[in-house]
């Protein structure tokens, strides 16, 4: 089984080699990397053909003339993954927010499913401490309130980033449909992949704050993403439920 991990990047030079080594370091057979870097200017589209050099077999890297946006960053991670014969995709972030030791639990638990979401929601799942009280209820609310409502998802961490997808969700849902640029993308996904009924599991995770580097989500990022989840169930209004 082929198993590719897809890290959009953006000013992520410190924080890109240990995040690699940790995903070799699990020694999953048929594990690949793949970095979409979105036009750095801290070099870390250089570091990353530095990595692929030293492991070509099994680090890859895809450059973009200019930063375009998380959504359409994973979108190309997604389909280089597929179009190479990827069985299994993971998404995950480069700051160690997402850490790589749930990768094998994600792929036992991906057998009896279409997707596996590291939830932060879920019974057992955790936030870092260091979050403030305002920062953590503004998720729990747009997650736990905000987009079951409007949207009426089930999952309990629709803003999830950390995911192992099965190739044929993916290609069932027709990324050419997906048009999020931002981190309502997550949203996005999450919506569609329920509507069209595919099987998702939420597993808890320990989300951890990033270790190095300046976060990319300011209180503007946050309301954009919240004003487009409109957009969001306008755009799949007529998407029924298939048959897996």
């Amino acid at each position: 089984m082929k198993t590719v991990v897809v890290i959009p990047t953006y000013n992520e030079v410190e924080n890109l080699p240990n995040i690699v080594g940790e995903l070799l370091s699990l020694g999953i057979d048929g594990l690949q990397i793949l970095i979409v870097d979105d036009n750095s200017p801290d070099r870390t589209g250089d570091l990353a053909d530095e990595l692929a050099g030293r492991y070509p077999d099994c680090l890859h890297v895809i450059h973009r003339e200019k930063q375009m946006g998380l959504g359409t960053a994973y979108i190309a991670g997604f389909r280089h993954a597929l179009d190479h014969g990827a069985d299994y995709i993971i998404q995950m972030d480069a700051d160690f927010s997402h850490s790589p030791s749930y990768i094998p639990q994600f792929l036992e638990k991906i057998v009896g499913y279409d997707v596996v979401v590291g939830s932060r929601y879920v019974e057992g799942g955790r936030l870092d401490d260091r979050w403030g009280f305002g920062r953590y209820l503004l998720s729990w609310w747009a997650n736990s309130i905000y987009t079951r409502i409007i949207l009426g998802v089930k999952v309990r961490d629709a803003t999830a980033g950390f995911k192992c997808w099965r190739r044929e969700a993916l290609e069932g849902i027709d990324l050419s449909h997906i048009q999020s640029s931002g981190y309502v993308f997550q949203v996005e996904m999450a919506y569609v992949c329920e509507k069209l009924g595919y099987r998702v599991l939420e597993v808890p995770i320990y989300f951890e704050d990033r270790r190095i580097g300046r976060s990319k989500m300011s209180m503007s990022v946050k309301l954009e993403a919240a004003l487009r989840v409109f957009e969001v169930k306008w755009r799949h209004r007529k998407l029924t439920r298939q048959r897996h």
